[in-house]
């Protein structure tokens, strides 16, 4: 392999794990946040959801743009708008200002995201090259998240939590510089066709109103009136895409008869049941960690840790396990990891100890996480053409966030629920709530596992248009 190659792993690969440390790295500081920004309960939510809404409501667009308008220059927008809202975030003297910069971080996330995947399946052409590539790509992914709760805690703690979006500054700016050399120009021209915007404001605008109407139903209630008819709008909405997309648009946004192929609807459906348990166990550890064992955040990140360690170490067992499983056994056995992690989590209750009830438990669920990660990608990139390749990196990534956003925001529901219930006739009632909590995510990973057995045997062998892939250290945005 040149070494042109792996320059553009490396720089897919940090800028990957800096989107998904900025998922977590915030979380641990919100309390610090709505003090030094004087926001209230309500508005210290919207931290975390503008940059959840943003991000998962504009990946297919960004997807889509990486095939269209070319995957490097995609990639240096939205690297470049992320870096500049992270400082201008950091600068914030508002709760409005901080949540604004942290939807213009989404928007540069969206369209970063889906454009390193593509990046990497278009770069490493050889089967065997690219299950390495993305077994890299997918090992510092998974971690992020978990590795975001240890950076939150640290940094808050001895810096601030200015310096949770302060640290994206360097790393971002040191990135656009390697960027700029690593990714080389196209080969040949590239078939400007006109972006599908009807197709993207509608595909955008439901599942924002989705995310956003999950998220706001823990407060409202899964069944009032408000989060019934948000649900039901953004549902009506994505139906109007579907529309446009199959019977208005000219050069449609998502072309539906990319569904046809049953790795990729498998791969993703599959990815939505990942993402509901997966950021929601590390949320969710993290809390349970600190409100009901008295864990400090640093503390808590520690404790994490060793479940981040597990997750990486999965994906680049991965890598080199998926070729002789198949991707279809190891994730379906990789997952069923992740359901005894969680199930055993949920018999915590209140006076669990970390070294005999919580550390095995959670390093066995993101041993998991990362082992699923590789197959997961490959099925769903492995036999879509490559002028479709960002379009199909935009959905696994989507599937993946909406999964998150989805399963938050239950598990909370389902913790407050039963927490509510117990109490106040028992001093576990907090505990109670967290176990149910964990109990969600692990029938999630059995869902998961049933979604597996769609995937056909062989998705990571054959791969369509490969006799069409470019030579060339980054790829031609050929149409």
């Amino acid at each position: 392999m040149r070494r042109p190659s792996w320059i553009v792993l490396a720089v897919c690969c940090v800028a990957q794990f800096m989107l998904q440390l900025d998922v977590s790295i915030v979380t641990v500081a919100l309390p610090a946040m709505r003090g030094g920004l004087h926001m209230s309960g309500t508005s210290i939510q919207w931290v975390v959801n503008a940059y959840t809404l943003t991000f998962a409501g504009l990946l297919l667009l960004g997807g889509r743009a990486a095939d269209l308008l070319g995957r490097r220059p995609v990639f240096l927008a939205g690297l470049g708008i992320f870096t500049a809202s992270s400082l201008i975030g950091g600068l914030a003297q508002t709760g409005g200002w901080l949540v604004a910069a942290r939807g213009a971080q989404g928007i540069g996330a969206a369209f970063l995201a889906p454009a390193t995947l593509a990046l990497l399946t278009t770069t490493f052409v050889d089967p065997a090259q690219r299950r390495r590539a993305v077994g890299a790509w997918s090992a510092t992914a998974a971690s992020g998240v978990a590795v975001g709760v240890l950076v939150g805690g640290i940094v808050t703690d001895l810096l601030g939590w200015r310096w949770v979006l302060f640290v994206n500054v360097p790393i971002g700016a040191a990135l656009l510089a390697v960027a700029t050399i690593a990714l080389a120009e196209p080969a040949a021209p590239l078939d400007r066709r006109r972006l599908d915007l009807l197709g993207a404001v509608t595909a955008t605008l439901g599942l924002a109103i989705l995310v956003y109407g999950t998220l706001e139903a823990d407060r409202r209630g899964w069944g009032s009136a408000a989060t019934i008819v948000t649900l039901a709008s953004g549902a009506v909405v994505l139906a109007a895409f579907v529309a446009i997309e199959g019977f208005v648009a000219e050069h449609p946004l998502v072309p539906l008869n990319l569904f046809r192929q049953r790795g990729l609807n498998a791969a993703n459906a599959t990815a939505i049941t990942v993402g509901v348990a997966q950021f929601g166990t590390y949320v969710f550890l993290s809390l349970y960690l600190q409100r009901v064992l008295g864990y400090s955040p640093l503390q808590s990140g520690l404790a994490v840790l060793p479940a981040g360690v597990a997750t990486m170490t999965g994906s680049l067992l991965g890598a080199a396990v998926i070729a002789r499983l198949g991707p279809r056994r190891q994730l379906a056995l990789a997952l069923l990891l992740p359901v005894i992690g969680l199930f055993w989590l949920s018999r915590l209750g209140g006076h669990a100890t970390y070294l005999g009830d919580i550390l095995v438990p959670s390093a066995l669920a993101g041993l998991g996480f990362g082992l699923s990660y590789v197959p997961l990608t490959t099925s769903a990139t492995a036999r879509v053409p490559p002028e479709q390749a960002g379009l199909a990196s935009g959905l696994i990534t989507s599937a993946r966030q909406i999964g998150g956003a989805f399963g938050l925001a239950a598990m909370a529901a389902v913790a407050q629920a039963a927490t509510r219930h117990h109490l106040p006739a028992t001093t576990n009632a907090l505990g109670i709530g967290y176990d149910r909590a964990f109990m969600l995510g692990a029938a999630s990973m059995l869902a998961g596992v049933l979604m597996a057995t769609l995937l056909p045997g062989n998705a990571d062998q054959r791969e369509p248009g490969r006799e069409h892939q470019p030579r060339a250290a980054v790829a031609p945005e050929e149409r």
